[in-house]
């Protein structure tokens, strides 16, 4: 048995056309800004912050992960304009709705009081849905650039998220793990 530990974290993953978006803008700040760092893993909304995991326990996580996602419908979401975690991140701003915000608070429950994984951030702070373009490394001189060239961008998105997905990092980067359906109406 491999008893290593890997870094997860839990997220909603847009449809491809708005990858591909964000993908866009991603490349924008990578040949503008100098920031890379967002594109070291798949454009997404984060419900659950990073985590440690052993590797050997993997099918505890993501039965516990399956079992939640089966118990809540699919999840409408939608990006609008862009905002800022000054002064080092940009973000595309996720509208925070009454499904999106209960979903997110229904999962860091669950986490701990099934598996015992809390993020003590989280814990002090409110759920901040966003999709990340420009990341911390960013420098300040770049994100007001940055910021000057995008807080007015309009962008508008409205879809609905299917799945649950679980990210692994794999040293480099962080890679789709398991995705986990939401129950369908039928």
């Amino acid at each position: 048995m491999n008893s290593s530990k890997h870094r997860f974290f839990i997220a909603l993953l847009p449809p491809q056309e708005v990858q591909e978006y964000a993908r866009g803008v991603q490349q924008v700040f990578v040949d503008r800004y100098n920031s890379q760092a967002a594109l070291k893993s798949p454009p997404h909304i984060t419900l659950q912050p990073p985590f440690e995991w052993l590797e050997q326990d993997l099918s505890s996580l993501n039965h516990t992960l399956s079992e939640f996602a089966l118990q809540h419908p699919s999840v409408p979401i939608t990006l609008s304009g862009f905002a800022a975690f000054a002064p080092r991140v940009i973000y595309i701003n996720v509208q925070k709705t009454p499904e999106l915000l209960g979903l997110q608070a229904d999962l860091m429950t669950a986490m701990e009081s099934t598996l015992g994984i809390i993020d003590p951030v989280s814990k002090t702070r409110p759920f901040a849905p966003h999709l990340t373009v420009g990341f911390r490394d960013l420098t300040r001189q770049n994100f007001r650039a940055a910021w000057a060239e995008f807080q007015d961008c309009p962008v508008q998105f409205k879809f609905t998220v299917a799945n649950l997905t679980l990210l692994i990092h794999n040293g480099q980067r962080w890679t789709i793990c398991h995705e986990f359906p939401f129950f369908s109406i039928p």
